[in-house]
């Protein structure tokens, strides 16, 4: 019988919700997950998945011609069948005798799954298939749940591997490092027990703690409450079987189990060459050796028989997921990694406002606390107000406030004290002077007296186009302010005042509107140099005057008004010069501006409310730990190049800009607390996760997942969501874990990185609070991988040859100015992109159809892919039917014998594979030479342009537009050359993937001089390559 659309229940979802959609905005969609219920024995072991098909599930088919089917499916009593009902075939035909089973497939990977209607109905997660007889037939399931999904995948791979006395080997096999281990650990807590009846057993307070010494998460009152489930009557000790027995049911976490039987080849634990498959393909490490996977298990193998035979368990497998080695931050974004030997203009650098408040901006506190909070944070522009104070001595405070003020002296030493505590790199001091010429003085003496040397006051060079580097400038400060027009005389002068405070008061604003002069002191005006504040007029008349140490401050709303109207004006602007927003007067209560809104357009300093926690200062945080937490971060390239077009608000690719499609599983949770100040639940939490990106306009977005009912120590969320990112560089994902309430969802916790920092695979991500400290022993258990293919929806359609694929391709196209010779140029251009395009997209393409055919999902590399491929490419007489020869650069694939037609179709698309890369190999390097030589013959005219659309006579409005397409047209040349440099490498990880997967799998013909070579990006086929330095580029 048919199934409808609305019966599809949690294996057929629809959307969580609107790809824009917004928690503030209007209504959310919940769901709630009833299936974590499926036992209540947890799963934990390949019997009890196998003992589970016995009784059997329903699952649903999905049929090629989009037809869903309700059936209930077991395995006969003696392990020899699949069988399932009702069904209109004879009951001796609806089985699939298991001996038939050639693969059991994980996700919507097969043909019907692809061409299904309600493909996009399907979570992958509660998807499999089943591969079976001559013809590679497949039965296409979908479950309630994934772990109901992993229950007859894991237990369909042990007996297909055992057959019908698969249950015999695994009772004779049982965990025995684990079993081992946990006797050991409760014969020592025993022998350390004083008390005369320590043979009994150990007491509830010795049990409760040894189990928390191994699971310092999980929380006495829950082993407490299971230990005295098990005392029923009176207390008593516990026996070493009633301390395995808790530990195994606190401790297990089912879907590290399912993890780990899926790598160890059907086996309780991981041996090293397991681990080392497990390293490579999907933590994308690299030069991974057997040394490697062994040290790795003398390291979190906590059994003595594991280590000694190379074993890791499934707690040893638990302990080194859940260690900082697997966290999802890159430990290599720990240190400066970026080149700190640019100009200045070009880094975002970390920013505070007002940073002496500590409260709001009104009436709160000030205290020097803040300058050391932020100084060690990594702030690298720090704030100072000041003022006449009592006795001579100038004060700190803001104005036409009633925040207390304190001693300039203070502040400075404070500072002095703390500027390069967290960064050797320099230091801006924001001063805002309000002082009369006496205090001005005595001003003056401080900041000599105290700051010293490490002030930079060197005059800027006239003939310098842009600021010194952040290398160049190590452990020196820097002082932002007014200063005085060359005069021949030298003497103290009038500058206009600068008075973020008084617009706090309408009043003091309207009356400031003509801009208040006032006397500022020469010396203090000579200690001024890079950092000269001037008075932003309009782009033009900064693109012809300003100079590259001057700096423009931007009240928000303005700065937010051109990021608005003038997104690609901004960004040139802030290419040569600094830029600094500061948050609106509005802003009384402390509350944040999104510097994601001011960082698309370039803007290098957005001044923040350290005092803050919330959402704005998490991705403020996040951002600057990408370069080593040291307050600079270098901005996308496309923002720094002389003449580049980009504008934040584009809805299309970045010209150049390969976009990444990421991939994100939410797959459970661990020790999530109760929210702070929650009492009206209990202790009962009903978690749920968002998955927030946020970036450019077109990047942002959010996904959700079910809420878990009642269960704050493992939840199990299982779900998959994909996220396009038009601009990676400017990416980050943001997970938020939420407490379900009627009442309105409270706060548990959040993690904020940076795309950049992402590592691969399977990764734990430790909670934090709004104040940013750790929340204890909480995490997420998330996948993350990260591909260049484009767009989502459905994958490509198996046999879409490259023909087909180039009638619906779409070609990026070059502007005509209107300029006669300089279009000549450019269209010289025209057929090498076109070419570029072709060899770019049939290699990506030829990899997709390949991957497919290889039956994994859209984000594998293609290491993946062959060992994949590698576990079902056995004959009758378990010999490979195919294998690869890997003496030339391009390996080959060889049939053995005679092939089945799927087999012939993957040897045929991984032929065409190979022809794609050998293309962009071979002719890649001679257009990118002559796209650059048409791109330098093309920038001889930049500095001309205007003559040149004069002699044309265009006027006005044309000759901008003329401007603007010669920048667009300079951005796409240097684009596609570079994105065409990275399909080379791309090429070779792909080769050099295919050669170590090769022999990973056993698939290569014997031969001699065979090495293996290793990969050398870190994320697999779609890395770039990028360039660290602490100083200066060669």
């Amino acid at each position: 019988m048919s199934c409808d659309e609305a019966e599809l229940e949690c294996g057929i979802l629809l959307p969580l919700s609107s790809p824009g959609g917004s928690r503030a905005g209007g209504e959310r969609k919940k769901t709630v997950s009833f299936s974590s219920s499926l036992s209540e024995k947890k799963i934990s072991s390949a019997t009890d998945c196998i003992h589970s098909m016995v009784e059997g599930n329903e699952l649903k088919k999905i049929r090629p011609n989009s037809r869903v089917y309700q059936r209930y499916y077991l395995l006969d009593v003696g392990l020899q069948a699949l069988c399932w009902e009702p069904s209109k075939k004879e009951s001796d035909k609806a089985r699939i005798s298991l001996t038939s089973i050639r693969e059991v497939r994980t996700g919507r990977n097969t043909e019907t799954f692809r061409t299904s209607g309600v493909y996009d109905q399907i979570s992958e997660d509660c998807a499999f298939s089943i591969i079976y007889g001559e013809m590679y037939e497949s039965l296409d399931l979908v479950a309630n749940s994934a772990e109901m999904a992993n229950i007859w995948m894991t237990g369909l791979r042990y007996l297909m591997q055992y057959g019908k006395h698969a249950l015999d080997i695994l009772a004779s096999s049982q965990d025995s490092l684990r079993l081992g281990w946990l006797e050991q650990l409760f014969s020592s807590a025993a022998d350390s027990n004083t008390q005369e009846d320590a043979e009994e057993g150990i007491c509830l307070q010795a049990a409760i703690k040894l189990i928390q010494s191994e699971n310092p998460g999980v929380s006495s009152g829950k082993v407490e409450h299971r230990f005295k489930e098990l005392q029923r009557l009176r207390d008593r000790m516990f026996t070493k079987q009633e301390f395995i027995e808790v530990f195994h049911d606190i401790c297990t976490r089912p879907e590290i189990y399912f993890l780990l039987v899926q790598f160890s080849s059907n086996k309780e634990f991981l041996d090293s060459q397991d681990l080392m498959r497990f390293l490579e393909a999907e933590q994308g490490m690299t030069q991974v050796s057997e040394e490697t996977s062994l040290n790795l298990i003398q390291s979190y193998e906590p059994s003595e028989e594991g280590q000694q035979r190379g074993y890791l368990s499934l707690d040893g497998f638990t302990k080194y997921l859940t260690s900082a080695e697997c966290q999802l931050f890159d430990r290599e974004h720990d240190t400066v990694c970026q080149d700190m030997s640019q100009p200045l203009s070009h880094y975002y650098i970390n920013s505070s406002h007002n940073t002496y408040l500590i409260e709001d901006q009104f009436k709160g506190p000030s205290d020097i606390s803040g300058y050391i909070r932020a100084l060690k944070m990594g702030c690298r522009c720090v704030e100072v107000d000041i003022w006449d104070g009592p006795d001579e001595e100038p004060v700190v405070c803001t104005g036409h406030t009633l925040c207390p003020p304190l001693a300039l002296h203070c502040v400075l030493e404070a500072i002095g004290r703390y500027a390069f505590v967290a960064s050797e790199y320099p230091l801006i001091i924001c001063i805002e002077n309000h002082c009369s010429l006496p205090q001005q003085k005595v001003m003056w003496q401080h900041v000599v007296r105290i700051l010293g040397e490490r002030l930079y006051t060197d005059p800027p060079d006239e003939g310098d186009s842009y600021l010194p580097s952040p290398y160049a400038l190590r452990h020196r400060i820097l002082l932002k302010g007014k200063k005085l027009e060359p005069v021949s005389d030298g003497e103290d002068g009038e500058v206009s005042e600068e008075d973020e405070g008084a617009e706090m008061c309408q009043k003091m604003k309207a009356a400031n509107s003509g801009g208040t002069q006032f006397q500022l002191l020469k010396e203090l005006s000579g200690l001024v140099t890079l950092c000269h504040s001037v008075r932003f007029i309009d782009f033009a008349t900064s693109s012809k005057s300003q100079k590259p140490w001057e700096l423009c401050s931007f009240h928000e709303s303005l700065a937010l008004r051109f990021a608005g109207e003038s997104p690609g004006d901004f960004v040139n602007h802030n290419k040569r010069f600094l830029s600094r927003v500061y948050p609106s007067p509005m802003r009384i209560d402390s509350s944040n501006m999104n510097p994601q809104d001011l960082w698309k357009c370039g803007c290098q300093i957005v001044s923040m409310n350290f005092q803050t926690a919330g959402l704005m200062m998490d991705l403020n945080t996040a951002w600057f730990r990408q370069n080593g937490n040291c307050g600079y971060v270098l901005r996308p390239a496309i923002m720094r190049q002389e003449v580049s077009y980009f504008s934040a608000d584009t809805r299309d690719t970045v010209p150049g800009v390969s976009p990444q499609l990421l991939h994100v599983k939410v797959i459970s949770g661990q020790n999530l607390p109760k929210p702070r100040g929650s009492g009206a639940k209990g202790d009962v939490v009903d978690p749920y996760v968002y998955v927030e990106i946020h970036g450019i306009p077109a990047d942002c977005t959010e996904r959700r997942t079910r809420t878990v009912t009642q269960n704050g120590d493992n939840p199990i969320f299982d779900e998959s969501f994909e996220f396009q990112i038009i601009l990676p560089e400017l990416a980050m994902v943001r997970f938020v874990v939420l407490d379900d309430d009627f009442i309105g969802d409270e706060f548990i916790g959040q993690y904020t990185i940076p795309l950049e920092c992402l590592q691969p695979g399977y990764r734990h991500v430790p909670l934090q609070f709004l104040t940013g400290e750790d929340v204890p022993h909480a995490k997420l258990f998330v996948h993350v991988a990260l591909t260049n293919r484009r767009g989502g929806g459905k994958p490509h359609k198996r046999g879409l040859s490259v023909r087909k694929a180039r009638k619906g391709r779409e070609y990026t196209a070059l502007r005509d100015l209107g300029i006669r010779a300089v279009d000549e140029v450019f269209k010289m251009a025209a057929p090498l992109l076109r070419e570029s395009t072709d060899l770019r997209e049939n290699m990506q393409t030829s990899v997709a159809v390949f991957r497919e055919l290889c039956g994994v999902s859209a984000v594998a590399n293609l290491m993946q892919c062959i060992l994949a491929l590698s576990s079902r490419v056995s004959g009758p007489d378990e010999t490979p039917l195919l294998l690869f020869d890997l003496q030339d650069q391009y390996p080959t694939l060889e049939p053995q014998e005679p092939l089945p037609d799927v087999l012939r179709r993957v040897v045929s698309t991984y032929d065409m594979m190979v022809q794609a890369g050998r293309a962009v190999m071979e002719v890649s390097d001679g257009i990118y030479d002559r796209i650059l030589h048409i791109q330098t013959t093309a920038m001889e005219f930049h500095e001309k342009l205007p003559n040149l659309a004069a002699k044309e006579g265009l006027k006005g409005r044309k000759v901008s537009r003329a401007l603007e397409s010669f920048s667009w047209n300079i951005t796409i040349l240097k684009g596609q050359a570079d994105l065409l440099k990275h399909a080379k490498a791309e090429v070779q990880e792909n080769m050099k993937q295919v050669h170590d997967a090769a022999l990973t799998g056993n698939l290569t013909k014997e031969s001699l001089g065979v090495r293996r070579v290793r990969s050398q990006t870190r994320r697999g086929q779609d890395d770039k390559p990028t360039t660290s330095s602490r100083g200066p580029s060669a």
